[in-house]
């Protein structure tokens, strides 16, 4: 798939109606988009200028763009339930995810992260991602090689459990390890054995049983900073004159991220010193 100029054969195209409402169609010559609001030939799409506007057999209007990763994302089939765009914007940012890293993720779920990963380390990086769950894999799989146009060669997607990796399984070190999984601290001394110093190490969990038992796991580990752990909220705005309000709907909690990073070898972590209580 081209990511900008006219629209080519085998180009995924969200088109979007005067409703904000989106439908999306692979570019195959001789095929046609059908909807309640008409037809529309692929064919006179090819060619056309992203940004365009269609008009249907019926007179309504489409916007076309090339569908971006954050619609691949929250289309594609999925296995496992997705790391959604505002967490991993967070993932990348904070875990400061750099060109030429080496990033081991776990699990692989439904590849929406993997996506995101593999495109901040770029064509020199490295992603490896294991996933102990087939079906998971087969999805994640499915969806990381049809967003990319086949497998990128920066992506080693492995069936496996995290318990049981050791350093040289991964060809030493790595630079940042994130997790999502049901229960993460039974791998923190995994963690610890497979980041490098000065590492950033990342955790998403959904509840706050989870989010309590890896923060006490990773302060019992004395091998790490401080844990930080948070949330990220999203809520759009209805902007219209006078009538400009949030909207009824947000994205809200998903799940909490939990971020800290890894110290070198024999060294001991100051105890964090809080205010005391009047």
């Amino acid at each position: 798939m081209a990511n900008s100029g006219p629209f080519q054969l085998g180009d995924r195209v969200q088109l979007t109606d005067a409703k904000r409402r989106h439908f999306t169609i692979i570019l195959e010559s001789g095929k046609s988009f059908h909807s309640h609001k008409g037809m529309i030939s692929h064919d006179e799409i090819i060619g056309m200028p992203e940004g365009s506007v269609i008009r249907s057999t019926l007179g309504s209007d489409f916007l076309l763009f090339r569908h971006l990763m954050v619609d691949h994302v929250l289309s594609m089939p999925r296995g496992a339930a997705v790391i959604y765009p505002k967490d991993s914007a967070q993932i990348l940012v904070e875990g400061d995810i750099f060109p030429g890293a080496r990033v081991l993720e776990a699990g692989a779920g439904s590849g929406a992260l993997s996506m995101n990963l593999l495109r901040a380390v770029g064509e020199q990086g490295k992603v490896i991602s294991y996933e102990i769950r087939q079906d998971h894999l087969d999805f994640a799989e499915s969806n990381v090689d049809e967003f990319f146009g086949g497998r990128p060669d920066a992506w080693d997607p492995r069936l496996g459990d995290l318990k049981e990796v050791t350093a040289d399984d991964l060809g030493g070190p790595v630079d940042r390890v994130i997790l999502d999984m049901l229960e993460p601290w039974e791998c923190l001394e995994v963690v610890r054995d497979i980041l490098i110093p000065g590492g950033v190490f990342m955790t998403y969990v959904a509840t706050v049983p989870q989010l309590m038992k890896v923060m006490e796991g990773i302060r019992e580990q004395q091998c790490f900073t401080e844990p930080r752990a948070w949330e990220s909220l999203v809520r759009e705005w209805k902007v219209e004159g006078l009538a400009t309000r949030p909207e009824h709907r947000m994205n809200a909690h998903t799940a909490f991220l939990i971020w800290a990073r890894r110290l070198t070898d024999g060294v001991t972590p100051p105890r964090p010193q809080r205010r005391a209580r009047k």
